[in-house]
C-alpha cells in the first residue's frame, strides 16, 4: 500500500470511530429494567424522556430511539438548519432546526422546550441528554429579563474583545438558565448525558457550556472577565444587572457539586479518534506514534514543528523507525490581519508543512473531522515531498499564499485539497503523517 492510500485509510478509521450514531449504539443498551451505559448499570423503572441538541443531535437521537423504542415517552431534538434529515420520524419527538453559530428564535424555543421537558421528569424517570458540538448556540435560554438580542450582543462583544473561549463560556453560563449545570438542577429523576466532545482535552464543563455538569466558575469570575477585557460598560443593561444580582447573591449560581442522580459519559472525542487511527496504522504494519490529542496553536507554526519530526524520521529513524506513522489531534488556528484569501487552519497547516517535507518520501494530511475546514468545501489538505516543487512549477508563491492566508487556491493547483464531504461528526482536527520504509 502506498503512503497516500495508507494516510487516507487511517484518517477514515479515525472519522468512523467518531460517528455519532455508532457512538451511541456502542455506549447504550437496555437489559430488562436496567439501562446499561458504558458499563454502568442504572435502574429503568419509569418513563424515558429524550433531549438532544447539537449538530449531531439527529444521528444520536436516531440511535437512542432504536435502542429504547416505545420506552421513550417524549422528546425534543434541536439541531442546525439543514441537519434534520437524519432525525427519527416519530410524533413523540419534536424536531427544531435552529441557528448556528449565531443563535436565533428557534434556539430560544429549543431551550424553552428542553427545560420544560426536564421539569416533567419524575423521580423514577430517566432524562437521556445527547450533547454534541454546536449545542451552546442551538440550545439557548437566557436568564429572566435578558432578551435574545441582548445575549447575542454580549457574545459579540466578548468574541471581539480577545477573551479566551473558557472566559467567554464563564460569562455565557452566568447569563443562561440552562448552561453551567442548571439544566441538571431542574431534574428530579435520573439524568444520563451522552456527550460527543468537540473541545480539546474533553473538559465536560466546556462542551456546549456544560448543561449537565458542575461549574467551577462564579459570578465574580464573570464580572472580572468583563472588566478585564473592557466589555462591562458596553454590555446591555439587562446583562449587567443580572451579573450585579449574582454578585449580591440574589441570582442563581451555576451548579457547584456533583449530583448523585446525574451521570455524564464521553462517547466520542478527538482522543478516541486518535486512538482508532493508531490502531489502524498498526494494523497496516506501521510503527505508529500518537504524539498528542491536545495540540493547539498557530497552524503554520505547528506545521514546522511536525515537519521537523517527519524529517527526523526520514533521515534518522527516530523517534520512531520507518515505516512510521505520526498522529496528532487538537485544534489549531489562523490569526488573520487585514484582508485574507480562502482557506482554513488545516489547509494552512498542509501548505506550510509542504515546505518542511520537500524532497522527502513522506505524506502528511490535516483534516477537520466534520468535513469542513474554514468557509470552504474542503476538509483540509494532503501533501507530500513533491508538492512544493509542483506548486513552484505552476507559478504559486507559497510564502505569499501563506501571508495572504490563501491556502485553498494554492493547494487546489497541486491537487492537494482533501475533500470528504460532511461526515456527520465533529471531534476537532487530526494530523496524520506517513513515512514509508523507502528503497
Amino acid at each position: 500500500m502506498d503512503a497516500r492510500t495508507a494516510a487516507l485509510e487511517i484518517m477514515n478509521a479515525a472519522i468512523e470511530s467518531a460517528d455519532p450514531y455508532a457512538a451511541v449504539r456502542r455506549s447504550l443498551r437496555v437489559a430488562g429494567d436496567r439501562l446499561m451505559v458504558s458499563g454502568k448499570e442504572l435502574p429503568l423503572s419509569g418513563r424515558v424522556y429524550l433531549l438532544a441538541f447539537g449538530k449531531a443531535a439527529c444521528a444520536m437521537a436516531r440511535a437512542a430511539a432504536g435502542i429504547l423504542g416505545e420506552r421513550i415517552e417524549e422528546g425534543v431534538i434541536v439541531t442546525k438548519y439543514g441537519y434534520a434529515e437524519e432525525c427519527p420520524k416519530t410524533e413523540r419527538l419534536r424536531v427544531i432546526e435552529a441557528g448556528h453559530p449565531v443563535p436565533d428564535e428557534n434556539s430560544l424555543l429549543g431551550g424553552k422546550l428542553g427545560l420544560e421537558l426536564a421539569e416533567k421528569v419524575r423521580e423514577n424517570d430517566v432524562l437521556l441528554v445527547l450533547i454534541s458540538g454546536g449545542g451552546s448556540a442551538l440550545f439557548l435560554l437566557p436568564e429572566s429579563g435578558i432578551s435574545l438580542d441582548d445575549k447575542i450582543r454580549t457574545n459579540e462583544l466578548l468574541l471581539r474583545s480577545g477573551a479566551k473561549i473558557y472566559e467567554i463560556n464563564t460569562v455565557r453560563k452566568h447569563i443562561s438558565a440552562v448552561k453551567g449545570g442548571k439544566l441538571a438542577k431542574r431534574v428530579r429523576g435520573t439524568v444520563v448525558s451522552l456527550i460527543l466532545s468537540d473541545v480539546v482535552g474533553d473538559p465536560l464543563e466546556a462542551i456546549a457550556s456544560g448543561p449537565t455538569v458542575k461549574d467551577p466558575t462564579t459570578f465574580k469570575d464573570a464580572h472580572r472577565i468583563l472588566r478585564l477585557y473592557g466589555v462591562w460598560d458596553k454590555l446591555p443593561e439587562s446583562v449587567r444587572r443580572h451579573i450585579e444580582l449574582g454578585l449580591e447573591g440574589k441570582a442563581e449560581e451555576t451548579l457547584k457539586e456533583d449530583l448523585p442522580n446525574v451521570h455524564n459519559f464521553i462517547v466520542g472525542s478527538n482522543t478516541l479518534a486518535c486512538e482508532s487511527a493508531l490502531a489502524k496504522a498498526e494494523e497496516l504494519g506501521y510503527n505508529a506514534l500518537l504524539l498528542t490529542t491536545t495540540l493547539e496553536g498557530e497552524a503554520r507554526e505547528i506545521a514546522l514543528a511536525i515537519g521537523s519530526i517527519v524529517q527526523e524520521i526520514a533521515r534518522y529513524d527516530r523517534p520512531v523507525p520507518r515505516p512510521a506513522v505520526l498522529i496528532a489531534g487538537g485544534e489549531w488556528t489562523v490569526t488573520i490581519e487585514g484582508e485574507a484569501g480562502l482557506g482554513g487552519p488545516n489547509q494552512e497547516f498542509a501548505l506550510s508543512i509542504a515546505r518542511k517535507i520537500a524532497g522527502l518520501d513522506a505524506v502528511v494530511l490535516a483534516v477537520d473531522t466534520d468535513g469542513t475546514d474554514g468557509p470552504t468545501d474542503a476538509a483540509g489538505g494532503i501533501v507530500d515531498g513533491r508538492t512544493l516543487g509542483l506548486l513552484e512549477k505552476r507559478g504559486v508563491d507559497v510564502e505569499e499564499a501563506l501571508r495572504r492566508h490563501d491556502a485553498y487556491h494554492a493547494l487546489e493547483k497541486a491537487g492537494a485539497l482533501l475533500k470528504t464531504g460532511p461526515t456527520g461528526t465533529n471531534v476537532n482536527s487530526l494530523i496524520i503523517a506517513v513515512v514509508p520504509k523507502g528503497l
